[in-house]
């Protein structure tokens, strides 16, 4: 039997909901930072061929790293506006439920929502997020980049798992009922 891909959203957040600091810092996953413990991540990638991504998120990677990780997996940056496509990276301008279902009808793996807010916002608008995996950072940053920017109608959500860490990052996983 062929699976469905789902989109699961993976991200770390505060404890008080931001997904970034005051001008994008991350600083504050730092403090849960391990040699060799990477939260699962690596095995989560394993479960994917296409990322789905914003464009300043895109961009912040680009201007911290110098260029896109992952190339065996198939980006689509959301842009408002059109860009030639680099090696996986695909710019995308259309209707977002559009392409989660011709994403969805294609046999193949999950689909990553990596973010940032302002596309989990559209997302969660249109309630194509089928699961939920959340870091939680043991930390109150107070102001910064709030994962959630809007009010959405209710989403009931069912527990599949959830894991404590000795550097107090806590990881749970829900799926939408």
């Amino acid at each position: 039997m062929i699976q469905t891909p789902k989109v699961i959203l993976y991200i770390a957040v505060s404890l008080d909901g931001y997904i970034a600091g005051e001008n994008d810092d991350l600083s504050f996953l730092d403090i849960v930072g391990k040699q060799g413990e990477d939260y699962g991540y690596n095995n989560f990638l394993k479960t994917v061929d296409t990322i789905i991504t914003g464009r300043r998120t895109f961009d912040w990677v680009v201007n911290s790293i110098g260029e896109f990780p992952n190339k065996n997996i198939q980006y689509y940056v959301i842009s408002k506006s059109v860009h030639p496509e680099i090696e996986n990276v695909k710019f995308y301008s259309g209707n977002i439920e559009n392409l989660v279902l011709e994403l969805k009808n294609k046999a193949g793996k999950n689909i990553f929502l990596e973010g940032g807010s302002q596309i989990v916002s559209l997302f969660l608008k249109y309630k194509l997020i089928d699961e939920f995996i959340i870091s939680v950072i043991p930390i109150i940053i107070g102001k910064g980049i709030n994962l959630y920017t809007q009010n959405y109608s209710q989403i009931q959500l069912e527990l599949i798992s959830s894991k404590s860490f000795e550097s107090g990052l806590v990881q749970v996983h829900y799926k939408v009922k």
